[in-house]
Parts: structure tokens; sequence; C-alpha cells
């Protein structure tokens, strides 16, 4: 297939597909850009941190292993088309997986990444899951204690990751997942070049099994004030939930919207409306933190919030709230914020906050 570039409707460019002249270049490619494993796909939000690559087991060396914020356990396995193996990758990545599960206890298992993550980049498991997904420390201990009982029971998700897929590969994930209690999938990787730029083109396959099977057993949790509320209660305390409390107040007050999260953990989210569409940049979340949703809509919020530097002064103005941890390198990643509730406790501190809402409802209904 080839894809077509042009420049203001001019100068249009025919680009055919290229070739990954090695499986390394790949591999170092998902290390750096996980994100093209579109795991979104499979469940909304997900991101993948990959934490090493060729992982050693007893069976061979893992391409990449990663984790998502839940804690779950990623084992990626890198092949091009070319290669004569390739027909065997199922087995060699649920190889991996039952020599990872025989072979690590969860010390020698957290050591070897340790091992990697300081040798790489001088960090630590705990201060790399709490960096690229914007976590406390509390939090962090839960992914951690994720980690440990989804290596105990041998509880990974297997991706096989290729430049191109053959369709008996195809039908047996899509086999897999429909008939066992794998998590497997297969994406296919379209590599074009152009100038100095690189296009990749990512597809998962396997995952519309996987969405069939969870919406019919997963559990959805209905959430209101009551609940939520009776939830900070018990896990941090009266401020936490006066607090809650304050910004549904004010939300109505100002004839904002809100809507209550399904997940587990509870929330909710402020909803800021223009005639160009929704938006909704914070959610109140059960964990007792404000979080940064804007990556969530990205460049597809409405204006002016479509732009990444008004995003970003969202988080400028951010800085103004008193005890809230501000990362303008990170306007498109979910860690550009900390903001615990009980810091808003504070009259002051919860003002400022309030100001940064009105500017944004402000913000959207000049450009209607």
């Amino acid at each position: 297939m080839a894809i077509i570039v042009t420049k203001d409707g001019k100068e249009t460019k025919k680009i055919e597909k290229s070739d990954f002249e090695k499986e390394d270049y790949l591999q170092k490619f998902i290390y750096k850009n996980p994100e093209a494993i579109p795991l979104y796909d499979v469940k909304e939000n997900t991101q993948l941190l990959v934490l090493c690559r060729e992982f050693p087991t007893k069976s061979g060396s893992v391409d990449a292993l990663g984790i998502d914020r839940e804690g779950n356990i990623y084992l990626v396995e890198t092949k091009l088309y070319k290669n004569p193996d390739k027909r065997l990758v199922v087995a060699q990545v649920l190889d991996y997986g039952a020599s990872l599960w025989v072979s690590y206890s969860y010390e020698d298992f957290i050591n070897q990444i340790n091992a990697f993550l300081n040798n790489k980049l001088k960090v630590s498991l705990h201060q790399r899951i709490g960096e690229f997904f914007g976590l406390s420390d509390e939090e962090v201990k839960g992914v951690v204690e994720n980690i440990s009982s989804n290596l105990k029971k041998g509880n990974f998700k297997f991706v096989v990751l290729m430049d191109r897929l053959h369709q008996q590969l195809k039908d047996l994930i899509i086999y897999l997942n429909g008939n066992s209690e794998f998590d497997i999938y297969a994406v296919e990787l379209e590599y074009y070049k152009y100038s100095s730029y690189e296009i990749m083109i990512p597809k998962i396959y396997g995952s519309e099994v996987k969405k069939l099977i969870d919406t019919s057993t997963s559990t959805k949790y209905k959430w209101d004030w009551e609940a939520f509320s009776k939830k900070l209660k018990e896990k941090f305390g009266e401020k936490e939930a006066n607090v809650a409390k304050a910004i549904l107040d004010w939300a109505e007050q100002n004839h904002m919207e809100v809507s209550w999260t399904t997940s587990k953990r509870g929330g909710f989210f402020i909803h800021f409306f223009s005639d160009k569409g929704m938006f909704y940049p914070f959610n109140i979340n059960g964990d007792g933190m404000i979080g940064w949703n804007a990556p969530h809509q990205g460049d597809k919020s409405p204006p002016p919030f479509n732009k990444m530097e008004k995003r970003r002064e969202i988080l400028e103005r951010m800085k103004a709230v008193t005890g809230a941890i501000v990362n303008l390198n990170k306007v498109n990643g979910y860690s550009g914020l900390k903001l615990p509730l009980g810091v808003l406790a504070d009259k002051k501190s919860l003002q400022a906050f309030f100001a940064v809402l009105i500017w944004i409802k402000q913000t959207l209904e000049m450009k209607q």
C-alpha cells in the first residue's frame, strides 16, 4: 500500500511502503516509542511503559518487557516478515512467559528491572513508574503490588509485533483470544520514509475479540456522590470529601455538567462546552487526586485548546494553586499535573483552582 503526501494541496508525492532492515531497529523503536503499540484500541487510555529490552529468561530474551498503569505485565516479541521462524513467534512468546513465571521470584524480577533502569536512566522502578504515569508514592506501591501478583500468577499479556502479518497468524491470535484465557495481540507496523520523516501506521489484531468478551464479563461500577464520598472518607478523610463536594457545588452553580466514571477507583469529570465540542481537562478521582486529563483529547480538543500551547497555558495558570506540582514538559502526558485534593482544603488554593476553571470556561465561550 502507498500513501500520498501533499503540501497545501500541491506537490503531491506518492510514498511506497519501506522495509525494516533489522529486527534490532524495530526493538529500539518500540522501546523509545511504546505508543506505537495501540493498546488504547484494546482498552481506552491504556499506556505502555517499556521497562527493558532483551529481558533474560531461561528460554531466551524477551525483546521488550513493559507494564501499564494497572500493573499488567506485557511481553513483546518483534519479528520481521522475512524471518523464516515467524510461524513460531506465538509459541516463542508463550514460552518466554512460562519461563518467566517458573524461573523468577518477585525479588529477582524487580532486581533485574532495576539493574536495567539504573544502567540506562539512572532511576529505580518506583521512580520510573511514578514519573511516567504521574503517580504518587502510594499509587506507585499499588502498581508494584499488582505487578507482584501478576508475576506470581503467571498473568501476562503478550504482543507479537511485525512489519507484516500473515493471515495464519491473525487467525491464530483471534482463535486464542476467543477460546482461552490468554491476552495475546498481533500488531502490524507499516513503515514509510519521506525525506527526514519516518511514518508508522500500527494495526492491532485480537482486540476485537477481547472487546466482545470484556463487554459481557467486565464489572462496571456505578458511582454517585454518596458512594464516592464514602470512599474518600474511608481512604483519606473528611477533608478530601469536603473538597470534592465543594468542586461539585461550584460546577452546579456555574451550570457545568459532571459525569461519573465507571472505573473501580471512581471519580468524576467536569465538562466545559462550546459549539465545537466538549472539553474535560481534569478528573477528580478516588485516589484523592485531581488528574490532568487533557492528553486524552489532545489536538482533538475544541478550539483554542486543540493547540498545545493553549493547553500548556492551563498548566501555567495552575502554578497559582499552592501545592500543585506542574510539569510543563508533560503537557501531552498525564503526569503534567499532580494535585492532591487535600491541598485544596486551603481556601486560597481552592479559589485559585476555580479561577483556572473560570478562565477555561470563558476562553471557550469567547471562541463561539
